[in-house]
């Protein structure tokens, strides 16, 4: 896979989107959950949505019950969730693994791309982020205690990249 517009992925109402569709544009890409002690960073990453999308940020959650089991709910809950505590707006995903040997292909080639402290290709925990340049290129991998706030100036330097 040469870039991450090679992959697709379930919308959380099911739709097949491909990651194409975003070609030109930056994104962030978070593993999420529902109940987890990060879980109110969901807050600033609409923040961050809000404040960056018209200027080509695209943020993309993909919720992972695989730590702690941090979330459980189908779907349609986990959607419900976002909408109702936190305004989510950006684009939610269908529940996923993102590691082991069912991880989605798509967090399989980001892990190669961008492996983490002591080239670690495993994700640890939930909102383990990674900023994609328009290029389709990971610039770069944050860990979930890496606030959304925390990453603006690289966002805004891949916006204007």
């Amino acid at each position: 896979m040469a870039s991450i517009y090679d992959f697709t992925a379930q919308a959380i109402d099911g739709h097949a989107i491909s990651l194409a569709d975003y070609r030109g544009r930056v994104l962030l890409i978070v593993n999420t959950a529902s109940q987890c002690g990060f879980t109110p960073q969901f807050a600033g990453l609409e923040a961050l949505h809000q404040r960056y999308a018209s200027e080509g940020l695209s943020i993309l959650g993909f919720p992972s019950n695989q730590f702690g089991g941090q979330d459980p709910g189908s779907n349609d809950e986990i959607g419900a969730f976002c909408t109702k505590n936190y305004g989510v707006s950006f684009q939610m995903m269908q529940k996923v693994d993102v590691k082991g040997s069912d991880a989605l292909p798509l967090y399989q080639w980001l892990v190669q791309e961008k492996p983490g402290l002591l080239g670690s290709t495993v994700i640890k925990w939930n909102f383990t982020k990674f900023l994609i340049g328009r290029d389709g290129r990971v610039i770069g991998r944050y860990a979930p205690l890496d606030t959304p706030a925390s990453l603006a100036k690289d966002i805004e330097a891949a916006l204007r990249g």
